[in-house]
């Protein structure tokens, strides 16, 4: 009896050495964390040892709800790059959840228990933190259905015969892009991103030179019936509400185009006008390629 309680007693001492884990080695759920539906969500840790990305490591996370029993989710996270690690796990449903991160080197293990809320996304899409709603995604499907019923008409106007034709086959394939979700995210990360950089340059929109856009703007949709009828049946005020977002963006983004427009001035003395915006806008494209992949972006 007595070499059964010793050899157990050594047994739990050596379970124990094992699953011991440095002070100094550090866990942290390095990137917010959401529930998506019907399909996996990507979890993401950063593990370090005295603030040095730890390296190498097998890591695995288990997922268990708090106070309810959908049982458990496993799943196998692999190293990234800097200590981070990261696996995809698909969760039933949104709430308070216990995850446990278990990471081994060489027989050595160190053991993390987080409490976490899962939530669900609140949009579509996360740029440097902020979200793209679905409300903006909805009014982005709107106004490009508002500028291609705008631009039917004029060619219905235009246009007869074959020529008309055409215009029509293009402009309906136009709305069937138009329903793209990932076409209209593009359009709101294009604008969204050159309104970023024009902050880190130092530049603002105005609320006069908001309403100078928004006067303009007004004044081209009161000559079309059709879009001051698509517009009533939108919501007035909530159109011209989301309008005075969008053109805070977009005053934002022209001083970033005219800043291009008067570095090609100054480069190209002698270039016409023609060539100077040719060359401002190759040079803007580029720009925005390059803003694009800085930023942080997130689909969900």
């Amino acid at each position: 009896m007595k070499r059964f309680l010793i050899g157990s007693f050594f047994i739990l001492i050596l379970i124990l050495s094992g699953c011991s884990s440095s002070k100094n080695i550090h866990m942290e759920i390095s990137e917010p964390f959401y529930m998506h539906k019907d399909k996996p969500s990507l979890f993401k840790v950063s593990i370090t040892d005295n603030n040095k990305a730890l390296t190498n490591l097998k890591v695995s996370a288990e997922f268990s709800m708090k106070n309810m029993d959908h049982g458990e989710y496993k799943t196998a996270l692999q190293e990234e790059k800097d200590g981070i690690y990261s696996g995809s796990v698909e969760l039933p449903m949104a709430g308070d959840w216990e995850i446990v991160v278990t990471a081994e080197k060489e027989g050595k293990i160190t053991e993390e228990i987080f409490e976490y809320e899962v939530k669900e996304p609140e949009g579509a899409a996360l740029i440097n933190g902020d979200w793209v709603t679905e409300k903006d995604l909805e009014f982005y499907l709107f106004i490009n259905k508002l500028h291609i019923a705008i631009s039917r008409f004029q060619d219905q106007q235009a246009y007869k015969g074959k020529a008309l034709d055409e215009a029509m086959a293009y402009w309906d394939d136009q709305e069937k892009m138009n329903e793209d979700r990932n076409q209209l995210l593009t359009q709101i990360i294009r604008l969204r991103s050159m309104a970023y950089l024009a902050r880190e340059k130092g530049h603002n929109a105005t609320t006069e030179e908001i309403e100078i856009e928004l006067k303009k703007v007004k004044e081209q949709y009161n000559q079309f019936d059709i879009a001051k009828k698509m517009i009533q049946e939108y919501g007035d005020r909530k159109f011209w509400e989301k309008q005075e977002k969008q053109y805070e963006l977009i005053v934002l983004s022209q001083k970033v185009q005219q800043d291009l427009i008067e570095k090609v001035k100054k480069e190209n003395p002698d270039v016409n006008k023609q060539e100077i915006y040719y060359l401002a806008q190759k040079q803007y494209e580029e720009l925005l390629v390059s803003q694009v992949n800085s930023l942080k972006i997130e689909i969900f």
